[in-house]
């Protein structure tokens, strides 16, 4: 665990909450990148954030999306697979042993490419049509859902590397993780 504020919202519209994440994601990059900053309680922190809120959305945000055809099951599924890819860099920034090394800027790096295409394509394919689709009542149960499941986590020491690990484990066995990461680029 750590002592970085990840927030702790109990209600609220869900688009709102899972916006708030996406903006706490943004500053905990920056600070991954700031050598001058804790850059291991920063990646803790992450590490539980990313784990929590991937774990809270797939749970109750994307069904719940799909069942009120606002998404489809591509858009849905195309964000588990990117929650996928984000666990599984996440895992090689865990697994560094110093934060003062080319490797974690490379890993970083890595991180920070992969969350902010995730946050930049859901936010325009997953949190667009939730606003229009999706009634401001089924948005505000739906953020109750949310926090209280992303909190649960939180306070279960979520991002620890052992759950890490088992959650890109698990990604691999489902198909979700390449293990060949260029075939997508030749495409």
């Amino acid at each position: 665990m750590t002592n970085i504020d990840l927030g702790r919202p109990v209600q609220g519209d869900v688009v709102e909450l899972i916006l708030d994440d996406h903006r706490r994601f943004e500053a905990l990059l920056r600070d991954l990148r700031d050598s001058s900053q804790d850059r291991d309680a920063v990646r803790r922190a992450f590490a539980a954030l990313h784990v929590a809120h991937a774990e809270a959305e797939e749970k109750h945000v994307y069904p719940k999306l799909k069942r009120k055809n606002a998404v489809d099951d591509e858009e849905a599924d195309h964000g588990v697979e990117e929650h996928a890819e984000g666990n599984e860099a996440l895992l090689a920034v865990l697994e560094l042993k110093g934060t003062d090394t080319q490797a974690f800027d490379d890993a970083v790096e890595e991180l920070a490419r992969l969350v902010n295409h995730h946050l930049t394509e859901e936010e325009l394919t997953i949190l667009n049509p939730a606003r229009e689709e999706v009634g401001p009542q089924v948005r505000a149960d739906l953020g109750v859902l949310f926090a209280e499941e992303r909190n649960a986590q939180i306070d279960a020491d979520c991002g620890r590397i052992e759950n890490v690990r088992r959650i890109v484990a698990e990604a691999r066995r489902e198909g979700l993780l390449d293990d060949d990461e260029d075939d997508e680029d030749d495409d």
